[in-house]
């Protein structure tokens, strides 16, 4: 998440081109030549508690899988961004309704409260290299194109500065949390089928490239630390991580050693006030709980008791999307809402317990939806933020016994409120490209989770839970693209799909049925709106018995499961269907459990006085 999206209804307002020689090159990542780029980091960092400034050096080796010969790198300067003058800072002043997190705040930074990323020293295989540093990007012209198949090594020597804490990332927290260090070195931007993604930081998500990360943490030695990777040396570090007897070694600092495999981000967050707690998932990994030991009781008590529903929570995902891959997972107070990182998440702590395992449950829902299924952000948020509302949703439902049929009947309200606000910009508009903050929220949150969940009323329940696993399934530590998990729910069902992909999330069509006239036994329902969809519906007779119909659309060339009657399909380009029910009609109910995003539920029933 980013922040969990909470839609109150009726309030608020609403390629780059490579520098390459390209070969022939793959039109979509579901095709059988996927390839994906590969990173290893080593990087020592120590970090300067009393100024907020830190100093690196930074070990990457990058192996060219594309097939294409790559003259330029691009490396991200995420904390560029907390600077008076940036892209964030400007759009945040010049947006109608700015996050109210960053608002004018970045325009107000004092130098020594600014973030920044500096790289003093670049080299290419031992060669110097030459770079321009252009706000959140670093453009690196390189000594010698790397060739397709090409590892080379880059060495590098950077410093930083925390920022006051703002977006995500900083020192000081409104709750005190001393480090929040979210994209905080310099991150090699990825290069896919499509082309580099160097976009800058005005403010959304990130995408990285997988990777292993071996990365050592040196600070003050009162700081305890949490975040991304497995502790190597815990009996050097103590602060809950030791396995047998601790022996810290002299001095004022202590060096925290990290191996994380098979990541595509690294992060931490550290204070010398944290509590450190832990819990086994049974047949699974070692969770880690982070969080200050200043809260006041209320909320100490709330953190105690999120424990084992964290359990709950890493189990129930788990089992119904695929089983968590790694040993650990940390749940640390941190950052300005909750954001989700490789095998972590930070969130704010001073919540109701409803709201902290609600936090979390999203959070953790984004290990899978985002960092093993790693979308790329910019393009597809709505693909990590809604399809983890989804499962989440279902997640809280189960664990806090919420007993809801629909438990994404919200989504759905957020959704309709958007289609019908003239305020909706399609799903493939890039995530900083939004003319409102609000409609970004909706769409990434609540249309994303509309269109996982009403997949489920087009296909069939069985068959959206058994595409969810093979989803995981072909492509886990990968980065799918929206035509891949809707080639996935085809391979599950034979159907076709792809005017479901495109009309819902590539256009602002919207759905619209009706029922327009009932005559003794005979029934005409009406398309509206331009969305195709296959039709369920319940009829009341006079008799007070009910029968189910099912309307399958002809363009899906397939028919749900279904105990309804079904009749025959519907082609979209026909206006009206007419068919006659069995007995004399009392009333007609299109979609009488609304899993469809009918934006116009008025006409969806006709009722015979």
């Amino acid at each position: 998440m980013k922040k969990i999206f909470v839609f109150l209804f009726g309030l608020g307002v609403l390629f780059t081109s490579a520098n390459t020689k390209q070969t022939e090159p793959n039109k979509t990542a579901n095709n059988t030549g996927y390839w994906q780029q590969h990173v290893d980091y080593k990087m020592n960092v120590t970090m300067d508690v009393t100024n907020y400034q830190y100093t690196g050096t930074q070990q990457l080796v990058y192996t060219n899988n594309s097939p294409d010969v790559l003259t330029r790198v691009y490396y991200h300067l995420y904390f560029n961004a907390f600077q008076p003058g940036s892209e964030m800072d400007v759009r945040s002043q010049t947006i109608a309704d700015p996050d109210s997190r960053v608002g004018d705040r970045i325009g107000k930074l004092k130098p020594d409260e600014i973030g920044f990323l500096n790289v003093t020293s670049l080299k290419q295989n031992g060669i110097i290299l030459n770079y321009d540093v252009v706000g959140t990007v670093l453009q690196v012209q390189l000594h010698k194109p790397i060739q397709p198949g090409e590892k080379v090594t880059f060495d590098m020597v950077f410093n930083g500065q925390v920022p006051v804490q703002i977006r995500r990332s900083g020192r000081n927290s409104a709750e005190g949390v001393a480090l929040s260090m979210t994209q905080w070195y310099p991150k090699l931007a990825e290069y896919d089928f499509e082309g580099w993604h160097a976009d800058p930081y005005i403010g959304r998500e990130f995408h990285g490239v997988w990777g292993d990360f071996d990365v050592t943490i040196n600070i003050d030695k009162n700081y305890v630390v949490g975040g991304t990777g497995y502790l190597q040396n815990p009996n050097e570090i103590g602060h809950g991580y030791e396995t047998g007897e601790v022996k810290q070694p002299k001095g004022d600092m202590l060096s925290w050693h990290f191996i994380a495999p098979k990541v595509h981000d690294f992060t931490w967050a550290a204070d010398p006030e944290f509590i450190h707690d832990t819990m086994q998932v049974p047949d699974g990994p070692m969770l880690h709980f982070l969080y200050k030991k200043t809260l006041e009781a209320e909320y100490l008590e709330n953190w105690k008791k999120l424990q084992p529903k964290t359990v709950e929570l890493m189990e129930y995902f788990s089992e119904h999307i695929g089983k968590y891959p790694y040993k650990q997972y940390s749940v640390i107070q941190g950052g300005d809402g909750g954001m989700e990182y490789g095998m972590c998440t930070l969130i704010t702590g001073k919540r109701k317990f409803g709201s902290l395992v609600g936090v979390t449950a999203h959070e953790l829902a984004h290990a899978w939806f985002q960092f093993l299924l790693a979308t790329n952000e910019a393009r597809h948020y709505w693909m990590d933020e809604g399809f983890t509302s989804y499962i989440s949703d279902y997640a809280m439902n189960a664990v806090m016994d919420g007993n809801e049929e629909n438990p994404t009947t919200n989504a759905y309200r957020g959704y309709i409120y958007l289609a019908t606000s003239g305020k909706e910009q399609p799903l493939t508009t890039h995530a900083d490209r939004f003319e409102y903050n609000q409609a970004y929220g909706i769409s990434a949150y609540s249309k994303g989770e509309v269109f996982m969940a009403q997949l489920g009323y087009v296909i069939g329940e069985d068959n959206l839970k058994a595409t969810i696993k093979k989803y995981y399934n072909d492509f886990a530590f990968k980065h799918p693209t929206p035509i891949d998990f809707i080639r996935t729910a085809e391979k599950i069902t034979d159907f076709e799909l792809d005017w479901y992909l495109i009309d819902f999330a590539q256009t602002t069509n919207t759905i619209d049925y009706g029922v327009k006239a009932v005559s003794g036994n005979k029934v005409t329902l009406e398309r509206i709106g331009l969305m195709p969809m296959p039709i369920d519906l319940t009829i009341t007779y006079t008799d007070g018995t009910t029968e189910d119909y099912y309307i399958p659309l002809r363009m899906m060339r397939g028919k749900k499961p279904t105990t309804a009657t079904t009749l025959s399909d519907w082609a979209w380009a026909y206006p009206t269907y007419t068919f006659e029910a069995s007995k004399a009609i009392k009333s007609v109910q299109i979609d009488p459990k609304e899993w469809m995003a009918d934006i116009n539920k008025v006409n969806n029933k006709f009722e015979l006085n």
